[in-house]
């Protein structure tokens, strides 16, 4: 198999299975409907089969990518694979809404393993001169998955059924996994031992910070179980830190990465984005469905100018930042999306055009596009080359954390502002909470101004042959 052969079958597998994993974050929310009348659910339940996805995702994304820097990245990437299809077609059979909770939770396990190794196993395969385009594309990929997972679960649920919405990933998974074990080529980090130890404080902690989180709008902020559970998240992630700084014999998380104010500020401005970007699509998806009375498919349509934008910009935004750096492209872009939802939390009300929101819909998918596209090789370019996977998982934890606290804080304001009484009640929640979004955001502009204008070229890996990956093993 040639060295070009190679490339294009890692891209393929890659893109196609980061694809999958980041479409279940929000392909079911608009199921939720149905599944409620199917399997007799309750509120708080319909809430768990979002939320335990969304939990295991992001409390087990570093134990991923550190699996995969130990094992093998193709290796893990398998099993990830695996471990998701497995729980697509347990969720697709699951007789009641506890079992679908529990199953969804096997999916986001496997979603953490596959997303930080497609970053990896990307980067060490494309050539440097085509690595921003590659990354570029791979950006685009997971944006466009996240932001129209909602225009696919419509779509599917009005043409045939919501346990659909999990079958789909069962041919697509299968047929991922032979080829990923015969097209994809071996790599290793450096590490040679699991931290377990700081597997088990990041793994409590974040989840402590998540759970906290995702329920602190139904329980109240000041409830004693969301103190308690943000808190000793809290605790938790500090003993990570210490035990990282000083115990850990190979950290699984290197803190002196955060000594570099490019890994330090990229991942800020990712936080911030994924915060505003996150809570504003969840309120204005809703805002098109309750106050304008659009169907969940009608509505996910409708906001394809902004959230299908990635696709077309994605790529062009890549070969840019080749040309001129990836700090400008990612700066401006930031820009354009925190104009974008200031623009809409001005002109929103219970009977405004679309055509009025188009063009606020056009300037942050504009500006989503070209954050997506070079901030993977900016995050790649600050640390080591042999920490990039490591990096990766950092990298996507951090933004998950940053898209629940969106939706968290945003749906707070939210609330306190207005609700779901009348069109105009919900008006008055929605402007305010979306102009948090975009103040989010232009903070995340302001964290990638302190990004250094020069990172580091990213250095291609040499493909590992299988002789060298026996003797790895071995080791």
């Amino acid at each position: 198999m040639t060295k070009r052969s190679r490339t294009i079958w890692t891209f393929v597998v890659t893109s196609v299975a980061l694809f999958m994993a980041q479409l279940d974050n929000l392909v079911v929310t608009t199921a939720l409907p149905v599944i409620r009348k199917d399997l007799h659910a309750s509120l708080s339940s319909l809430e768990w089969t979002v939320n335990a996805y969304t939990l295991t995702f992001a409390v087990l994304l570093l134990t991923g990518a550190s699996l995969g820097e130990r094992f093998g990245r193709r290796r893990m990437l398998v099993v990830g694979l695996v471990v998701f299809t497995a729980g697509s077609a347990a969720a697709a059979l699951a007789p009641s809404v506890e079992w679908l909770v529990a199953f969804r939770a096997v999916q986001g396990a496997g979603a953490a393993i596959v997303t930080p190794l497609t970053l990896t196993l990307l980067s060490a395969a494309v050539p440097v001169e085509r690595r921003g385009m590659a990354l570029g594309i791979w950006g685009a990929v997971a944006g466009l998955a996240i932001a129209t997972g909602p225009v696919v679960g419509g779509a599917v649920v009005q043409g045939w059924s919501w346990q659909t919405i999990f079958w789909l990933n069962v041919p697509l998974g299968l047929l991922l996994i032979p080829i990923a074990r015969l097209r994809v080529v071996e790599s290793y980090g450096p590490s040679t031992r699991l931290d377990l130890p700081g597997v088990a404080l990041a793994s409590t902690g974040l989840f402590g910070i998540v759970f906290g989180l995702v329920r602190a709008n139904s329980l109240g902020w000041g409830s004693p179980y969301i103190i308690a559970s943000l808190s000793l998240g809290a605790v938790f992630l500090a003993q990570f830190v210490v035990w990282e700084l000083h115990r850990a014999p190979e950290p699984m998380l290197p803190m002196r990465l955060f000594r570099s104010r490019g890994f330090s500020a990229t991942n800020a401005g990712s936080v911030l984005m994924f915060f505003g970007m996150f809570g504003s699509i969840f309120l204005l998806a809703q805002f098109l469905q309750t106050v304008q009375h659009y169907s969940p498919l009608s509505a996910g349509l409708r906001t394809l100018p902004w959230t299908g934008m990635p696709i077309v910009v994605s790529p062009l935004a890549g070969l840019l930042a080749d040309r001129i750096g990836g700090k400008p492209v990612v700066f401006v872009g930031l820009v354009l999306q925190a104009t974008g939802l200031a623009w809409l939390a001005a002109v929103s009300s219970p009977t405004v055009p679309y055509s009025h929101l188009v063009p606020a819909f056009v300037v942050s998918g504009i500006g989503m596009a070209m954050f997506f596209a070079p901030v993977a090789t900016m995050v790649l370019g600050t640390v080591d080359r042999s920490e990039e996977g490591i990096a990766s998982g950092a990298t996507n934890a951090l933004r998950e954390l940053g898209g629940v606290f969106g939706v968290a804080v945003l749906a707070s304001v939210f609330s306190a502002h207005g609700g779901y009484t009348s069109g105009q009640a919900f008006v008055d929640g929605l402007r305010p909470a979306v102009a948090v979004g975009a103040a989010g955001v232009a903070l995340a502009a302001l964290a990638i101004a302190l990004v250094p204008r020069r990172i580091r070229q990213i250095a291609v890996e040499p493909y590992v042959d299988e002789p060298q990956v026996a003797t790895r093993v071995a080791a």
